[in-house]
């Protein structure tokens, strides 16, 4: 098991439940491939250096995981066509 850091950087407008629920999916992926969630921090709003899907604002969510090396990538790839999710970033610890 390697520690991983994600930083998701979500759609502004996504209300408050469908945020949650976002969350939830992502560490359901997680902990249903053998991995623990250790922390969930929640950042909020705040401005992007640039456009991104003419968005200048977006939730940022870091998760701190333990996790299968060989599971992070498909991880990666889950995440990669959830809509709301504008970037993300995956870093060992």
């Amino acid at each position: 098991m390697r520690e991983y850091e994600y930083v998701f950087i979500i759609h502004p407008d996504l209300d408050e439940n469908a945020f949650k629920e976002l969350i939830e999916k992502i560490k359901g992926w997680i902990t249903g491939a053998g991995g623990q969630v250790v922390k969930v921090d929640l950042w909020g709003k705040r401005r992007l250096a640039y456009p991104i899907r003419k968005q200048t604002e977006g939730q940022y969510v870091l998760l701190n995981t333990l996790m299968s090396p060989n599971y992070s990538a498909e991880l990666e790839r889950n995440v990669r066509f959830l809509e709301p999710i504008l970037r993300y970033l995956v870093t060992i610890k």
